[in-house]
């Protein structure tokens, strides 16, 4: 890769860093061909994007960004490859489910919406977040609940108010 190229590739990456607002940096060294393979189709199936990138062209990628990522400095020895997903859920649970069968990839870090997941150990805590979506859902189902608790007790009090009545005129016969 000459100079012009990898100063293009850093542009490709700092415009999606830029674009996306989740990432995810994961070792997948060890694998062997067809291992990865299979990780980048199941990553395809999931609308993950994945690329096995140099450390220094990220490095200078991370500079070139407006967003402060120097945090992830540390990060980036070794083989990294990054994982861009619209849903900041879906890699880890790729790479979960990927563990299954193998030890890797291991996570490395993970930057979602403005915040960093540093290190293997929050693998877990990323694959439970919840999507904006998923989000705005259950708060419109607690605001639901206590009127439809009211509407209920309402229904059932009025047929066992009508069962009792008459219950009450078939006695007094």
């Amino acid at each position: 890769m000459n100079k012009k190229e990898k100063n293009e590739f850093i542009d490709v990456l700092n415009n999606m860093l830029e674009e996306n607002k989740n990432f995810y940096l994961a070792d997948i060294s060890g694998l062997t061909a067809d291992q990865s393979n299979a990780l980048r189709r199941l990553c395809y199936k999931q609308n993950i994007t994945i690329k096995v990138v140099k450390n220094t062209l990220l490095k200078k990628a991370f500079d070139k960004n407006s967003i402060d990522f120097e945090q992830l400095d540390d990060m980036l020895k070794g083989n990294t490859s990054i994982m861009f997903a619209e849903t900041a859920k879906a890699p880890a649970n790729v790479i979960k489910n990927f563990r299954k069968k193998l030890d890797k990839p291991i996570l490395k870090a993970a930057h979602i919406e403005d915040e960093f997941y540093i290190g293997d150990n929050n693998l877990s805590l990323l694959a439970e977040l919840k999507s904006k979506n998923e989000l705005i859902g259950d708060i419109i189902t607690l605001l639901q609940s206590p009127a439809k608790n009211v509407i209920s007790s309402l229904q059932s009090s009025s047929s066992k108010l009508s069962g009792i009545v008459k219950a009450l005129s078939d006695k007094k016969e």
